[in-house]
């Protein structure tokens, strides 16, 4: 066994909800809530009919997992990857950014899919996502796969088997097989946010997730795996990250890392959060649109790589290639004058003529202010030269929702009543806003299922 296969399940054993600091217990509430509301309202999207279509095959009889919005159960694993796909698709839940980066909420849909299989507590629904966080939040830390062939799935493999398996209850040494059996078979191509994104941008991570759950089942039944899975010769370490240790976990005084997660303010790829909020401010000392001649964006390396790089980013053709361009959002937000919101990425904008004209004025450029700052800080600048040779220019380092710039619960509310109001009712969601905000005081999570029913 190799140490840090070792080290995760040991940690992932001896964790329990009396470990959880009040803090890291209300931090975990808020994101469930953002990360439930934003899988509400990618409910009805195409690949999310597809994803339920998918699991509604199959009747499960020993661990029934309910598809979210449905009274429809699944197997544990296609429930996981059907509620993973609607949690992600709107590109809206949460994010984490440091050497690699990602959504950690994506664990939810692993956690809340066992839970709900096998009626467990709200607690250890609390405690299996804390420890899926600090997996996915801890391995980030350490390798970088911004400029490798692999997408951040590959972390999110390792984070949903941990998470899966410490709700299903598996010992420490199913845990390790469990890991083993998640991680060989799993590991994801960055060519799916690369060209013209597809319907599977949504899908890679619920997929991981997915395979993570089945990897735990499996462990669970007795099945082995491929071990040292880190430091073997054809191992983790040698096919992607190269070798790396991971720091002291979270607990027992030491720090979670999810208090360092940050809340989207608005729905697209979390690089180009700053770049929007700094549009806004170039915006407001503007008296019209028509006066812009020109935009430039500074932005990190990494941000320009991700959101800002590729042609298509200019000119995209699917709702997944605009949230993942920030030529696009920023053309979005000084052509409305106001907020980018999910409506933006229907056809309507997509093909606006004046919109797209106005998105091949913008020049998206790697700047050393931002670089300095990152990945402490996604920082953007957006500057405007007007048809008069005015030069207006902005800066923002925290977006509203920042883990340093934080929203409110009351905001956590309004984001999460926003993405619901069209399915799910007023009084089912005030219910299940005091549910959540007293999920330890819940004794089966289907309960939490149950009131999602759109």
């Amino acid at each position: 066994m190799d140490k840090i296969t070792s080290k995760i399940a040991s940690y992932t054993s001896s964790i329990n909800y009396e470990d959880l600091p009040p803090e890291v217990v209300h931090k975990t509430k808020g994101l469930l809530i953002d990360a439930l509301g934003c899988g509400i309202a990618g409910y009805t999207s195409e690949p999310a009919e597809i994803a339920r279509k998918m699991a509604g095959r199959v009747k499960e009889k020993l661990l029934p997992a309910t598809i979210l919005g449905t009274n429809d159960q699944s197997s544990p694993e296609l429930a996981t990857f059907a509620n993973g796909v609607m949690i992600r698709y709107l590109d809206f839940n949460d994010g984490y950014v440091s050497k690699s980066r990602g959504h950690p909420s994506d664990n939810f849909a692993p956690v809340l899919a066992c839970g709900d299989a096998i009626h467990a507590s709200g607690k250890e629904l609390v405690t299996a996502s804390v420890l899926s966080y600090e997996a996915f939040c801890r391995v980030s830390d350490q390798i970088d796969l911004n400029l490798t062939d692999f997408d951040h799935a590959v972390t999110g493999v390792i984070s949903s088997v941990v998470g899966a398996s410490k709700i299903l209850g598996l010992s420490q040494e199913q845990m390790v097989e469990a890991i083993n059996l998640a991680i060989a078979p799993n590991i994801c191509l960055l060519q799916t946010r690369a060209g013209e994104l597809s319907m599977w941008k949504c899908c890679a991570f619920a997929n991981a997730a997915k395979n993570a759950v089945f990897a735990s089942l499996l462990a669970k039944e007795g099945m082995t795996g491929p071990r040292p899975i880190f430091e073997g010769r054809h191992g983790f370490f040698h096919a992607i990250s190269g070798p790396f240790e991971l720091e002291e976990l979270g607990g027992r005084d030491k720090p979670f890392r999810i208090m360092n997660v940050s809340i989207k303010r608005y729905p697209f790829g979390q690089h180009g959060q700053t770049a929007v909020d700094a549009a806004l401010k170039v915006r407001s000392k503007m008296s019209s649109g028509d006066e812009i001649a020109s935009v430039r964006i500074g932005t990190f390396k990494v941000g320009k790589i991700v959101m800002g790089e590729e042609p298509e980013k200019w000119r995209p053709r699917t709702r997944e290639t605009a949230d993942h361009s920030i030529p696009y959002v920023v053309g979005v937000a000084l052509f409305i004058n106001g907020p980018v919101e999910v409506r933006h990425f229907s056809d309507e904008y997509l093909h606006h003529p004046d919109l797209l004209n106005l998105i091949q004025k913008i020049k998206v450029e790697e700047s050393e202010e931002c670089n300095n700052l990152f990945p402490a800080v996604s920082a953007n600048r957006v500057t405007v030269i007007t048809k008069s040779g005015q030069t207006l220019s902005e800066m923002v380092q925290y977006h509203h929702g920042h883990y340093k710039n934080p929203l409110t619960d009351a905001e956590i509310e309004q984001k999460f009543n926003s993405l619901t109001q069209d399915l799910l009712s007023a009084s089912q969601r005030e219910r299940l806003l005091r549910v959540l905000w007293n999920i330890e005081q819940v004794g089966d999570v289907h309960e939490i299922m149950e009131l999602l029913r759109v």
